[in-house]
């Protein structure tokens, strides 16, 4: 009888940690495909605002569903559902519209409508400059992609709704600093990455352009985890040295 009993109970506390994964499991899914999702960032589109190694959560809730934000039914919807559309200047991952298994993050420049043009550097929108502070000059990892330490320009910009957010210069009259109007077409945003001159975005019509609503993923909004760029996550012996701590838990403006 004791003997029975005992293999009873261990089959049934067996039988309990495996339906207790399974729950786990289950959430962590519903978590992922409905509410955040985690990405990492693998350029320097967006320095000094993401660096590379940076790992943010996404909510995919913040503008509602698309098939693009719910990859498991990708003809359950039509266009976006059951949220509202996004702001100037929230951070934002998406499909890109040239290869839709592509994602990219960048920031909300334009919106349904707007004229954006760059002039010597300096961003317009509907034809008014959009406020710009200098600020110190960043020092770091190329933002230019090269291998070695440099110093370039840092602004601070502010949208015309008030949103605020450092933006870097690498070289003046650099490929996109000085552009035609692009008008945005209803239906789409126009995208733009914070280090200017290493950023290809809306701005090149043949690889990014006008970015579909429907395309959007979700919103950046926390970064969970960060390592130092060239560093390997796997290896945690380092991380005392290669977790850039100050950047755990940073809410993404």
């Amino acid at each position: 009888m004791s003997v029975t009993s005992g293999t009873k109970k261990v089959e049934s506390g067996s039988g309990e940690t495996i339906r207790v994964v399974i729950h786990a499991l289950l959430i962590a899914l519903v978590i992922r495909t409905f509410l955040f999702q985690p990405f990492n960032i693998p350029s320097g589109s967006m320095k000094a605002t993401l660096l590379v190694g940076d790992y943010l959560f996404v909510s995919k809730y913040s503008y509602g569903y698309s098939h693009y934000s719910l990859p498991l039914s990708p003809d359950l919807f039509s266009g976006r559902v059951f949220g509202s559309e996004p702001n100037r200047g929230d951070v934002l991952v998406f499909r890109l519209p040239k290869d839709d298994s592509t994602d990219y993050i960048k920031r909300v420049i334009g919106l349904p409508g707007d004229r954006i043009q760059m002039k010597d550097g300096l961003l317009y929108i509907n034809e008014q400059p959009v406020q710009r502070e200098r600020l110190s000059d960043y020092i770091g990892p190329d933002p230019c992609g090269t291998e070695a330490s440099a110093r370039v320009k840092r602004w601070r910009e502010t949208l015309p709704n008030g949103v605020s957010y450092e933006s870097l210069d690498c070289v003046d009259n650099g490929f996109y600093d000085n552009t035609t109007v692009y008008t945005v077409p209803a239906g789409h945003l126009f995208m733009m990455g914070d280090n200017r001159d290493n950023s290809t975005d809306s701005r090149v019509l043949s690889a990014v352009g006008y970015v579909p609503l429907e395309n959007v993923v979700g919103r950046a909004q926390m970064i969970f985890f960060s390592i130092e760029e060239g560093e390997h996550v796997w290896a945690i012996w380092r991380w005392p040295w290669s977790v850039r701590w100050n950047r755990l838990f940073k809410i993404v403006r």
